[in-house]
């Protein structure tokens, strides 16, 4: 049989029983549908979450203390609970650690109320170095941020996040040179940063910043720090910055085991690394719980066409009585199989991008459709319709045509 037959053939099978046909080709269309939206929501929460942690700083080195230690317990990573950080810690690392381009400490206290005329926020509160625009990338966009002299005198000054401004102050008021009350005390705002974009606890945008001197003194009531940001002075700097800072430390704490160090270290490029790894997990999850219906969706291509050699018998037997070959036969019934696949696989894919695209303009889940998933889903599409079209197509082919006559 010609291709030209074959294609005039399928059409006038599928055709034949619209209905059926479009129910049986809904499986394909919901699974590559979900399997295109759901690589295409972990694409866009990966690339998001890896823009954020990019966007914290760059070359970036982070000190922090390790969690309380009870007897018998393992100093764990991470942001802990342990005071163990100090202003000499980061001076120190400052002038000793060579591949440093700039260290910032800071104090941050989270959930404090912040007061300004009749309206109120809870948000953090970091108190820290001006040293700090430089290392996490953030920029003042009214007004400035506090100097050198502001952290040494104890300057009650603040600098606000967007939102918090926002919060604070009505649209059309400016907020630079208006005073607001951080835990009973009133502060001068001196400016507001730019917007870095983000959400939920850790937001950079909700936030207000004030020297770190006067964080100690009246939000946490001592002289240690929260964590050292350390931005090395280049890419290939970052992880001798790490190692310095850490021999360092240990050597200040008089701590000659590692593994029982009361502070810990981490770099960008590990923070990255591993929420890569989480997100890709996470895709490939879903994926697959999408990639389930596809299964049925073969399944359900199967039995339509076992359906149909069962009806067409009659039709099959007369085709190999006037001489059709086996051949003939399973080609016919494998090419409307792929067809089917193909088709759904085609409307699928447009339905897929569709809901992707629905979504991002929601704004709710950011989607990002890329072209590996789509040359998948077809792929996939095309191998389900041989794969479960086979087996029908070979059982057609192998009956007998004086039976498929006689059949009733």
């Amino acid at each position: 049989m010609t291709f030209s037959d074959l294609s005039h053939e399928t059409a006038s099978a599928l055709l034949a029983n619209k209905v059926r046909t479009a129910l049986t080709m809904l499986g394909i269309v919901i699974g590559i549908a979900s399997v295109i939206a759901m690589l295409a929501i972990g694409t866009g929460a990966s690339a998001s979450i890896q823009s954020s942690i990019q966007s914290i700083g760059s070359n970036l080195v982070i000190v922090t203390p390790a969690a309380q230690r009870n007897a018998g317990s393992i100093v764990s990573t991470g942001r802990g609970t342990a005071n163990s950080l100090t202003m000499d810690d980061a001076n120190a690392i400052a002038s000793d650690v060579t591949s440093a381009k700039a260290v910032a400490p800071d104090v941050t206290t989270r959930g404090k109320q912040v007061v300004a005329g009749g309206n109120n926020t809870n948000t953090t509160v970091i108190g820290t170095v001006p040293a700090y625009l430089d290392v996490r990338n953030f920029s003042v966009n009214d007004g400035s941020f506090f100097t050198d002299a502001d952290v040494t005198e104890l300057s009650r000054v603040a600098i606000l996040g967007p939102t918090t401004a926002s919060d604070l102050f009505a649209t059309g008021t400016e907020p630079v040179g208006q005073t607001v009350r951080i835990a009973g005390n009133i502060f001068t705002v001196i400016g507001v940063m730019k917007s870095k974009g983000g959400s939920g606890f850790n937001n950079p945008d909700d936030a207000v910043y004030i020297p770190i001197t006067v964080a100690q003194q009246y939000l946490s009531g001592n002289r240690y720090v929260s964590e050292i940001s350390i931005e090395a002075a280049s890419p290939d700097l970052v992880t001798d910055a790490q190692n310095q800072a850490t021999s360092l430390l240990l050597a200040r704490h008089n701590i000659s085991d590692p593994t029982q160090a009361d502070f810990s270290t981490i770099n960008q490029s590990d923070i990255l690394s591993t929420a890569s790894s989480v997100t890709s997990t996470l895709t490939y999850l879903l994926a697959a719980i999408a990639g389930i219906s596809l299964l049925v969706g073969g399944i359900g291509i199967m039995n339509m066409m076992l359906t149909t050699v069962t009806e067409r018998t009659k039709e099959i037997g007369l085709r190999k009585a006037i001489g059709a070959k086996k051949r003939d036969i399973r080609l016919q019934f494998l090419f409307e199989s792929v067809a089917m696949t193909t088709i759904g696989g085609v409307v699928g894919i447009v339905l897929g991008i569709g809901i992707a695209f629905a979504l991002s303009l929601t704004g709710a889940v950011k989607a990002e459709v890329t072209v590996f998933p789509i040359i998948l889903s077809f792929s996939v599409s095309a191998i389900i319709g041989i794969a479960f079209g086979y087996y029908p197509a070979a059982r057609a082919s192998d009956l007998n045509p004086i039976d498929a006559l006689r059949y009733e």
